[in-house]
């Protein structure tokens, strides 16, 4: 099962959300708004199955959408440990999610962007394939156990490579205009980001510790 969580980022245009719903309709995934991440499903006018957090803090507007379109709502204090995206991440896992996307989990406060990148390192979420995605870009966590990930884009994309609390050892990679092979990604400089596609399919594979992984279509440019 795939599940679709919303997150409350900044996304300025949804449209670009539509294609990877039409990609899923079979099955139907879930779908989990957490808490602000509703005014994107309601931009996109799909109601979410599920509400994680505080809704009495949505616009009166969001509340009456989702009490016609039967959402369920799980009600999280405002005050709490964990993040609205964090619980629904963890909701997730625990309904054994073969895949999770999250949108919206960009943009706004540093500090919860960082915060919602980190979440991939949960304890509770590590095995499970989880990717953050922006209208140009999407984020990921690999690993040693996940052997030889395939990066599916095209030539002129930009992947980074950046370790995530730690260094890391890469075994090999292909497909990159500066290849890695048996090097040490330290947890601090900038070495790994920046790379670049050559070909259609990229592979990593990690030999210890984790990466984060951005890979950022060609179409963007700044």
């Amino acid at each position: 099962m795939r599940v679709l969580i919303f997150a409350n980022g900044d996304v300025a245009d949804v449209g670009w959300i539509r294609p990877y719903l039409q990609t899923c309709l079979s099955p139907p995934p879930l779908i989990i708004a957490a808490n602000g991440g509703t005014r994107h499903l309601w931009a996109l006018g799909v109601y979410p199955h599920l509400l994680i957090g505080d809704a009495d803090s949505l616009p009166p507007v969001l509340t009456e959408w989702l009490a016609q379109g039967g959402t369920q709502i799980r009600h999280a204090p405002v005050e709490k440990d964990e993040t609205d995206l964090e619980l629904a991440l963890l909701h997730a896992a625990a309904q054994n999610a073969g895949e999770i996307w999250v949108f919206g989990a960009f943009g706004g406060r540093i500090d919860q962007t960082l915060g919602n990148i980190f979440l991939l390192a949960h304890p509770a979420l590590m095995g499970r394939r989880i990717t953050l995605f922006s209208q140009h870009q999407r984020l990921w966590l690999i690993g040693a156990a996940d052997g030889v990930v395939s990066v599916n884009g095209r030539i002129g994309d930009t992947l980074s490579l950046i370790p995530c609390g730690a260094d890391v050892r890469v075994r090999a990679t292909t497909g990159l205009a500066w290849p890695l092979q048996d090097a040490v990604l330290t947890f601090g400089p900038a070495r790994g980001l920046s790379n670049r596609l050559t070909a259609a399919v990229a592979t990593i594979e990690v030999a210890n510790g984790r990466l984060i992984c951005v890979h950022t279509q060609q179409s963007w440019q700044r």
